[in-house]
């Protein structure tokens, strides 16, 4: 049995219809035992109801009004024990059973500060509809408008402790701020898992409209300059065309 303790977050917000599946993808992992930890923004839908009914699942739930999504994340990360924290968010699920036992297989064998893998766009049928597949990490891809997905980052909780959780200031980019924060000024050592180990449903809050969208760059600008990156402007102009290449099968 590995040795490496994992803890996993959802977030939750009116999910009714997507949460069992992502409850079922956890307890079916071959890894454990897993600090599972469910964060809900106060539904109304009934999700509350689907998450209680799989509390032998759950290691610690709490439901409550909160200021978004990363301010519900910082809430799970404050109840983290585990050495390495992961998410999982309430519309997602894994790729097969085997994602954590992997995952932990890898922070085991070398030790990385960060490890992140590659995930698949589909429908809400499970259609497959993009593909995300990240590559090698270089310092020098964040000023080329690269990013690891954020579904598929695990980084050890010590991080967090030392360099700070998701910055709200941020807006709909503080998950790419928080991952380009540690990854390149605070050069955390980093593990690429090339294997797909999330199923993302299609539809981020980032993308919904054109003013989200512009919000986004903004964030996204704001994050660059603030961590030094070399050509910001570049950065912002190639971060969206790089999701074309996830479209070629």
């Amino acid at each position: 049995m590995c040795g490496v303790k994992l803890s996993l977050i959802t977030i939750s917000f009116n999910s009714v219809d997507t949460i069992q599946k992502c409850i079922d993808s956890v307890a079916s992992q071959t890894f454990g035992p897993i600090q599972y930890i469910l964060i809900d923004g106060n539904s109304s839908d009934g999700t509350r109801e689907v998450i209680l009914k799989n509390k032998a699942h759950i290691h610690y739930f709490k439901s409550e009004p909160d200021e978004g999504i990363y301010d519900a994340m910082n809430k799970g990360l404050a109840q983290a024990t585990g050495d390495v924290v992961g998410l999982l968010n309430a519309d997602d699920y894994f790729a097969n059973a085997h994602v954590l036992s992997e995952i932990a297989g890898v922070f085991e064998q070398y030790d990385p500060d960060i490890l992140y893998a590659d995930l698949d766009y589909v429908d809400t049928d499970g259609r497959l509809m993009r593909r995300w597949r990240s590559g090698n990490y270089s310092p020098g891809k964040f000023n080329w408008g690269w990013m690891p997905p954020h579904p598929t980052f695990y980084a050890k909780r010590k991080l967090f402790e030392n360099l700070g959780k998701y910055n709200m200031d941020y807006g709909t980019a503080a998950d790419y701020e928080l991952m380009l924060r540690f990854m390149y000024p605070n050069e955390a050592r980093v593990r690429y898992l090339n294997k797909v180990i999330v199923k993302m449903v299609s539809g981020g809050v980032s993308n919904r409209h054109i003013y989200n969208r512009l919000e986004a760059w903004k964030y996204d600008f704001k994050a660059m300059t603030n961590h030094k990156i070399n050509f910001p402007v570049l950065g912002i102009l190639l971060k969206p065309l790089r999701k074309i290449t996830q479209f070629i099968t």
